[in-house]
Order: C-alpha cells, then sequence, then structure tokens
C-alpha cells in the first residue's frame, strides 16, 4: 500500500487478519504513474513499484506514533 495516515491505521487492522503489509513512500510509487491521477492508475503504479527490487519500504506506526506525530504538526502549525 501507499504509506499514509489512513493507510497505517488499515496495515495494522490487516496485520491483525494474518496478512503482511508493506507500505511504500508516495513519492517513490510517483515515478510509476504513467497516466492522469486516479485510483486505477495509482493501483496500477503500486503494482508496478513493489516488484522493483530497490523498493523501500516504511515501518507501519502505531496508532501512538501517529498520534505524537500530530500532535508535533499540530504545534508547529499553531507558531506559524
Amino acid at each position: 500500500m501507499e504509506a499514509c495516515g489512513a493507510a497505517h491505521h488499515w496495515a495494522r487492522e490487516v496485520s491483525k487478519l494474518g496478512h503482511t503489509v508493506r507500505l511504500m513512500p508516495p513519492s517513490y510509487v510517483k515515478g510509476y504513474v504513467k497516466r492522469s491521477k486516479n485510483d486505477a492508475a495509482d493501483a496500477a503504479a503500486i503494482c508496478e513499484a513493489v516488484t522493483r527490487p530497490s523498493m523501500r519500504f516504511v515501518p507501519i506506526k502505531s496508532a501512538d506514533q501517529q498520534a505524537l506525530l500530530m500532535l508535533h504538526r499540530t504545534r508547529d502549525r499553531a507558531r506559524s
């Protein structure tokens, strides 16, 4: 899956069901999008990117890690 806030939640849920989940940074997948940005093109790009031997994956964040990141980002925006 392409990593985003919701993807970390779903990765945790799918992992509980016994599946292996790997998250890819969106910037790595972007290079494989061949057409306009839509769900079908994104899915094709993810399928293409995951087959590359050099693809790096990000670890799944826990709910506590995501909450802490949200707190830090909120503080940064409040200071601006």
